[in-house]
């Protein structure tokens, strides 16, 4: 994917087009380019939640009170 959509921008337009897909009034040509950009979105919106997740493991709780943030480079070795 090429553009730099947000999550919430990529879902949407993942909502739009199964939308279309399933009112079935598409040729089969539109339906196969409709098909492919709907897989290029789950795709690219598993990315950032996956992208998401690591952020979130990256949060490690302190000995005192709240989380540190870790670098994603010092993660190594944790679990």
């Amino acid at each position: 994917m090429k553009e730099k959509l947000s999550f919430e921008e990529a879902f949407q337009e993942l909502e739009n087009t199964v939308q279309r897909l399933e009112e079935g009034e598409l040729t089969l040509e539109e339906s196969m380019a409709l098909f492919e950009r709907g897989m290029e979105l789950v795709n690219y919106c598993g990315q950032l939640l996956d992208e998401a997740e690591l952020k979130v493991k990256a949060l490690l709780p302190t000995q005192g009170e709240g989380y540190k943030l870790v670098e994603y480079s010092d993660q190594e070795g944790i679990s």
